[in-house]
């Protein structure tokens, strides 16, 4: 990929640091790029296109108007993108992106965080590009994607060989993921997911569509020679076997995860004290408060655990 000079603020220290403990690169980010190109000639984006309709439903939700959005993506097209946010800055998603600090009241990372080796250090970078109280929305493959393509080729690759190689890209989980938010310093912090299962006729019309969505084996481990003949045979016999519906086609779930966060803002709600209430629930529920019993052998009004 060729090497571009960007105009924007040093990274911040933590996520220097951060950069500077990374261990080995998990993607082949030159392959990645090549792959993203093959697939800008006849693009698949129908996924993308759902994320986004979402997207925009969400935005609906919030009673805000944005004036300076930014979008984080791999397609080099800025299509959905225009129509969703329109004057929207078209970002692509580099180790380094090109944010100014403090620019935008809008960040939107889209469907391509889980082929950051830092992802974190993604949405630290989008939180430093975001002006007070303004908005993050990260939508990613998550851990469930793909698990059915996943098992299949673990077994017989296993069943053939004896041995495993990576085929499929490790994704998060939505708890880690959610982590992510707090730990990038974004306030309110929500993260939630979306299960979709797409149907194939077959193993072959599923990578089609991987290929064609820029979502092909780039991983730095990966095996660079073809799929022998018969482990994509074993494959598609046990993907038929173990997951094929009542017509024989084959299903595959996509996880999209959906994370949402603000630049801290002193106008945002804060959480109250404990013990600061002024107002009981019960009278707020309109019901009747009933005393817990007290522990056994402890006097009334001593409290219990």
């Amino acid at each position: 990929m060729r090497a571009r000079r960007l105009d924007i603020a040093p990274p911040c220290a933590e996520f220097s640091a951060m950069s500077a403990a990374m261990p080995a690169p998990l993607t082949d980010r030159a392959a990645l790029a090549r792959f993203r190109a093959r697939a800008a000639r006849a693009p698949a984006l129908f996924l993308l296109e759902a994320t986004a309709a979402e997207i925009k439903e969400r935005l609906s939700e919030v009673n805000r108007s944005f004036t300076a959005p930014a979008v984080v993506t791999a397609q080099p097209t800025p299509a959905p993108w225009a129509d969703l946010l329109p004057g929207a800055r078209i970002v692509p998603d580099e180790a380094v992106l090109a944010l100014e600090p403090g620019a935008h009241d809008l960040v939107v990372h889209a469907l391509c965080l889980h082929w950051s080796d830092d992802p974190l250090g993604q949405i630290i970078q989008c939180r430093r590009a975001l002006r007070p109280d303004g908005l993050f929305i990260a939508a990613f493959f998550g851990g469930r994607s793909l698990h059915e393509l996943r098992a299949v080729l673990a077994q017989a690759e296993s069943d053939l060989y004896g041995t495993l190689s990576p085929r499929v890209l490790p994704m998060a989980d939505i708890r880690d993921a959610g982590g992510l938010l707090q730990r990038a310093g974004l306030a309110l912090p929500v993260a939630d997911r979306q299960l979709t299962q797409v149907l194939y006729r077959d193993l072959g019309a599923l990578v089609a569509d991987l290929r064609a969505m820029g979502e092909s084996n780039t991983l730095a481990a990966r095996r660079r020679a073809p799929m022998p003949r018969a482990l994509w045979a074993r494959a598609q016999a046990l993907y038929r076997e173990h997951f094929a519906d009542a017509e024989g086609r084959l299903p595959a779930t996509v996880e999209t995860l959906f994370l949402t966060g603000w630049a801290p803002a002193e106008s945002q709600p804060q959480p109250l004290r404990p013990g600061s209430a002024t107002a009981r629930l019960a009278e707020a529920l309109g019901t009747t408060e009933t005393p817990l019993e007290p522990v056994p052998g402890k006097p009334r009004g001593t409290g219990s655990d």
